[in-house]
């Protein structure tokens, strides 16, 4: 049984980063904590089912907005410098 650490992961129960380590046995995938023991195993491909659509939350654009392209000419106006002072 190799060990594999996995770089930047965080420990769910003592939050200790790169502390995790990842390995296979014959009854599927398991990460395990080395600080303080926390061991779980990881859920197998065909157990994740994909979601069927995309969670709705509140960034979630209802429909996308076309882009809006402005190719107007605009005058440009220069303003005086003030006082004429220099700093």
């Amino acid at each position: 049984m190799k060990k594999r650490f996995i770089a930047g992961a965080v420990c769910p129960r003592c939050s200790a980063m790169d502390r995790i380590v990842m390995f296979t046995t014959e009854e599927g995938t398991f990460r395990e904590c080395v600080d303080c023991g926390f061991e779980d195993r990881q859920p197998e491909a065909a157990d994740m089912t994909p979601a069927s659509e995309t969670l709705k939350t509140r960034v979630t654009p209802t429909e996308p907005d076309p882009p809006k392209k402005d190719d107007t000419p605009q005058p440009v106006r220069i303003l005086p410098s003030g006082s004429g002072e220099t700093h």
